[in-house]
């Protein structure tokens, strides 16, 4: 309580005692809370590019990449192989068809993080030179398309259905085949197609 001058006597504040001990409650807490914002890992921000190397047709391609490319949009935007096409842009066309680990995929649904590390065959890459692929062949004998939009991904689901030990009878063909549109029809020269080529890759 004040005495007469207005000062306060020596001794014990209760004011002053209550904001003491609230500090000191307090800066473990804040100590606490600043060593848990020195562990937590950096979150990347989704919208800077980041660095990632593909392995495409037996060469590692370098790229600096938004984190949301597609394989698909790697290939045709960022290293200039065109052969895989966007149709659908919806996995449901089958055009952009390549092989990752000898898997066909659908590149337009498939992440370039996701492949990093696993080889990426495209359609550039199946030709030895200026020898064309027993399915590269096959489709021009048996004259298996007509605008060709759809060819670069019929080839490569093709040559994954042979390898998969689908190509022993049409109807397998055609089942393991499905996935693939072609809206010119082409359908039984493609059928045809992966036939003449079954045995020869088979062979190795």
């Amino acid at each position: 309580m004040p005495d007469k001058s207005g000062s306060r006597h020596h001794g014990f504040d209760r004011r002053t005692f209550m904001a003491g001990a609230a500090g000191s409650a307090l800066a473990p807490l804040t100590a606490r809370a600043a060593a848990q914002d020195a562990r937590s890992p950096v979150v990347q921000d989704p919208v800077l590019p980041v660095d990632v190397t593909l392995r495409v047709n037996g060469e590692d391609r370098h790229l600096r990449i938004d984190a949301r490319t597609t394989v698909l949009d790697a290939l045709r935007e960022h290293l200039g192989l065109t052969g895989s096409k966007k149709g659908c842009d919806h996995g449901q066309c089958g055009a952009c068809t390549v092989l990752i680990g000898d898997r066909r995929v659908v590149s337009c649904l498939t992440l370039a993080l996701s492949a990093e590390g696993r080889e990426i065959t495209t359609i550039e890459g199946l030709a030895s030179g200026e020898r064309l692929h027993p399915m590269q062949q096959a489709f021009i004998d048996q004259d298996a398309f007509q605008c060709g939009y759809c060819t670069p991904g019929q080839i490569m689901s093709a040559v994954a259905c042979v390898k998969e030990g689908h190509a022993g009878s049409e109807a397998d063909i055609r089942e393991y085949m499905s996935g693939n549109i072609c809206r010119c029809a082409a359908y039984p020269n493609i059928v045809a197609a992966v036939k003449q080529a079954a045995p020869e890759i088979m062979r190795g």
